[in-house]
C-alpha cells in the first residue's frame, strides 16, 4: 500500500533525534470504513465535552499519525544511488528512517478512563465529614547527588524521554512525489561536475573501493585471563616464545644488564637469539638494556596521569634516555623544560631508569656495563647508530642544538692553530711509521670487522662529533682515537655490496632523498648478522658516487624558499634506467619535477600524451604512486613533502 494519494494533513520533524511525524487523513465516505466504530475511537480518546487540544475535532477517527524509527544506528556503509546515462551517481546517508502507525491516542483514551474513574470515586465522599486532625509536617533536605547516582539518573528511561522531549518540534509542509519541489530536490543527487579530470583521487581499483564500502567484519577474539595483570608467573612465561619471554621481562623490569636477563631466561637459552630477540625490544644506555618507550606505551593509548597521547610520551621519554646515553646524571628541571609534559610523566620516565640522588639530580640505575661493550662491539656500534637517528629526530622536534648537552666533567679543549706546513709534516711522518698497520688493517676490514659509517664535517644528520670523548655507549666513534680513519674507500668487495644494495632499494623506491636512503641504510646495516661486517667506514660523497653509478640520477627539485628541509633531505636520487618500456614515463615526470616542487595529476597527463599519444589511466596512476605522494590535490616526489 501507498500513501502518494493520501492527503498528507501536517509533517514535522526534530533534526537532531532525526524523527519524523505525518499526519494524514483516512477516507470516512470509504465503504471499508466502519463509522461507528470510528465515532467510539474518537469519544473514548476526546470524551463529550468539545476542546481546541481534542485529538478528533470532527467526532470521529478521520486521521491516523505515523511516526519514524530508525532502521540503522551505522549509515556509513549505506548510500543513495542513481543511474544515469552509464554513470553512477552516489550520495552519502547520515540517516535512514521507518515510518510506522502511532497509536499514542490509545494511551490518550486510557488516560481519560482513568480520569473518570477517579472523578466517580471522589464524589462517593461525604462533604461534612470532619476535617483531618492537623498533623506535624517533618522537614528533610536531599542528600548532595553522589556521580554515580547521577550517572544513574542520566542513562535512566525518564531522563531520556524527558531530554527527547526538549527538543522543539520544527513543522513542514509535505510535497508530493511529483511535485515540482520534489524533483528539484532530487536533482541533487546528481554530481554537478561532469568533470572527469577533477575527480583524480578516485583512483582505486574496483576491488579496494568495494572493500572501502563493504569492510570485512572483524570478530572480536576474547582471551580469558590466567592471572591477575600485575603478577608474572615465570611457569608460564617460559611457555611463551623467547621473544614474548624478553618483551614480557623488558616491560616488567625496564632497565637490565644482558648477563641477568640471561638468569632469567630458561637454561640452555642461546645468547645469540636471545641478543636478537632483546634488540627489538630495547635499546642499549651504558652498556645496559632499556626497553624501548613504544613497547611501554603502544599507539593508540594515553598516559594514565595525564592522558597525554602514546606518541608525545615516546618522544619525552626517548629524550631522557637518549640524555642517559651522554651522562650519568641528570636534572628533572632541565628535561621538564625541555620536552613541557606534565610533572608526573616526567617522574615516571625517570623512575623507569634512575634514582634521585643529592644535589646530582637522577643517576643512572645501573653501572656501566663494560665487558657487554667488550665483548659485543659490534652491536654496541649498531646501537650507536640507532641512536644517531634518535638524535637527529628530537633535535627537530624540542629545536636544540646537540652542542648544548656537553657533559659537565669532560670540559672542551682549547682550539689549537697549526700552520699547513706543520700538518703535511705531521701526516708524512704518520704515513711512514704506519704503513705496516695499514695493510694489516685493510687485511681485518676483508676478513670482516665492525661496522663503521663515517660522516663528512658538513653532513650533520649522522655526525658523531655529538657523543663525549668520541664515544656513545661506550663504543669508540669517529671523534675517538681509536676510530681508524684509513683506507676510507673500502675495497672492492664493499663497493660491489653497496652498488648492489643501492640497486635494491631504488628498485623499490624508485625516489629517495639521501636522508632517507641513509636512514634505509642505516637499518640495513643493524640487521645484519652478528660478527658479520662489508662495509668500511663510508662518507655522503661516496654514497651519493654510488647512488650515480647505479643508474639513477638527481633531481634538482626546486624547493620553496622558505622550507624546512635539510640538505641531504633537498638531495633527491631516482632510479633513471631499469631497461624497460616505463623508464621513458618516469622520465618525463622526473623533467616535471626539475621546474616544480609539486604538481597536479592533469598536468603529468597532458605532457605524457604529447609525448606519447594516449597513455592509459592505469599507467598515470602506476606512475604517480611509484615517485609521487599525494597531499591537498597535489604531486610531490616522495621524501620531498615536509610534515
Amino acid at each position: 500500500m501507498t500513501y502518494d494519494d493520501v492527503n498528507h494533513l501536517t509533517a514535522k520533524i526534530k533534526p537532531k533525534q532525526q524523527k519524523v511525524e505525518l499526519e494524514m487523513a483516512i477516507d470516512a465516505m470509504s465503504p471499508n470504513y466502519c463509522r461507528s466504530k470510528g465515532e467510539q475511537i474518537a469519544l473514548n480518546v476526546d470524551g463529550t465535552t468539545y476542546d481546541e487540544t481534542n485529538t478528533y475535532s470532527a467526532k470521529m477517527m478521520d486521521k491516523q499519525s505515523f511516526t519514524s524509527i530508525q532502521a540503522t544506528t551505522n549509515t556509513t556503509r549505506y548510500a543513495a544511488a542513481v543511474f544515469r546515462k552509464g554513470e553512477l551517481h552516489i550520495t552519502p546517508l547520515t540517516g535512514i528512517l521507518q515510518m510506522r502507525p502511532s497509536f499514542s491516542y490509545l494511551d490518550k483514551a486510557d488516560t481519560k478512563t482513568r480520569e473518570r474513574e477517579a472523578a466517580n470515586e471522589g464524589g462517593d465522599s461525604s462533604q461534612d465529614e470532619a476535617e483531618e486532625d492537623v498533623k506535624a509536617i517533618t522537614v528533610r533536605f536531599s542528600r548532595p547527588e553522589s556521580e554515580q547516582a547521577r550517572q544513574r539518573r542520566i542513562q535512566s528511561y525518564d531522563f531520556l524521554q524527558k531530554k527527547q522531549a526538549e527538543e522543539p518540534w520544527v513543522h513542514l509542509r509535505y510535497h508530493g512525489v511529483k511535485d515540482g519541489r520534489s524533483e528539484h530536490e532530487r536533482q541533487y543527487l546528481f554530481c554537478q561536475s561532469g568533470d572527469s579530470i577533477e575527480n583524480s583521487e578516485l583512483v582505486k581499483t574496483p576491488k579496494e573501493y568495494l572493500a572501502m564500502l563493504m569492510p570485512p567484519l572483524e570478530e572480536e577474539q576474547i582471551v580469558k585471563p590466567v592471572g591477575p595483570s600485575n603478577v608474572l608467573s615465570m611457569a608460564q612465561l617460559r611457555t611463551l616464545p623467547l621473544g614474548e619471554q624478553v618483551k614480557t621481562l623488558m616491560k616488567n623490569v625496564k632497565v637490565m644488564p644482558f648477563a641477568n636477563l640471561m638468569g632469567l631466561l630458561a637454561s640452555g637459552t642461546d645468547s645469540t637469539a636471545a641478543l636478537r630477540c632483546i634488540q627489538q625490544v630495547s635499546l642499549l644506555v651504558q652498556g645496559n638494556w632499556v626497553v624501548k618507550s613504544d613497547v611501554l606505551y603502544p599507539k593508540n593509548t594515553c598516559s594514565p596521569h595525564s592522558g597525554v597521547p602514546a606518541e608525545v610520551l615516546c618522544r619525552g621519554r626517548d629524550f631522557v634516555m637518549w640524555r642517559f646515553t651522554l651522562e650519568r646524571s641528570v636534572m628533572r628541571k632541565e628535561i621538564a623544560a625541555i620536552i613541557k609534559l606534565p610533572p608526573d610523566d616526567v617522574k615516571e620516565f625517570l623512575e623507569h631508569v634512575a634514582v634521585p640522588r643529592v644535589n646530582r639530580g637522577w643517576e643512572f640505575l645501573l653501572t656501566t656495563d663494560v665487558e657487554f661493550i667488550k665483548k659485543h662491539p659490534d652491536i654496541a656500534h649498531r646501537q650507536q647508530m640507532l641512536w644517531l637517528g634518535i638524535q637527529s629526530k628530537l633535535e627537530k622536534v624540542f629545536n636544540f642544538s646537540k652542542d648544548d648537552f656537553h657533559p659537565k666533567n669532560s670540559p672542551q679543549p682549547e682550539p689549537v692553530h697549526v700552520s699547513g706546513e706543520q700538518r703535511l709534516k705531521v701526516a708524512q711522518e704518520r704515513a711512514q711509521g704506519k704503513q705496516a698497520s695499514l695493510q694489516k688493517n685493510l687485511d681485518a676490514r676483508r676478513a670482516g670487522s665492525s661496522v663503521q659509517v663515517k660522516e663528512e664535517p658538513e653532513d650533520e644528520p649522522m655526525d658523531t662529533s655529538s657523543i663525549p670523548n668520541g664515544s656513545a655507549n661506550g663504543y669508540p666513534g669517529a671523534a675517538s682515537p681509536a676510530f681508524d680513519h684509513t683506507n676510507g674507500n673500502g675495497g672492492d668487495a664493499s663497493s660491489l655490496e653497496l652498488q648492489d644494495f643501492v640497486k635494491k632499494t631504488f628498485k623499490k623506491h624508485f625516489v629517495l632523498t639521501l636522508n632517507e636512503f641513509k636512514r634505509l641504510l642505516s637499518l640495513h646495516l643493524a640487521s645484519m648478522p652478528v660478527g658479520r661486517s662489508v662495509f668500511p667506514s663510508i662518507s655522503d660523497h661516496m654514497l651519493q658516487d654510488a647512488i650515480l653509478l647505479c643508474q639513477c640520477k638527481q633531481i634538482m627539485v626546486p624547493f620553496p624558499a622558505q622550507t624546512k628541509a635539510a640538505a641531504d633531505e633537498q638531495k633527491v636520487f631516482a632510479l633513471w634506467e631499469t631497461g624497460q618500456e616505463f623508464d621513458k614515463h618516469r622520465r618525463v615526470l622526473y623533467e616535471l619535477f626539475n621546474k616544480n616542487y609539486r604538481i597536479r595529476r592533469n598536468v603529468v597527463q597532458v605532457k605524457l600524451s604529447q609525448e606519447f599519444g594516449d597513455v592509459p589511466k592505469a599507467d598515470v596512476d602506476r606512475l604517480l604512486h611509484e615517485c609521487c605522494i599525494s597531499h591537498a590535490g597535489m604531486w610531490h616526489l616522495k621524501g620531498t613533502l615536509q610534515s
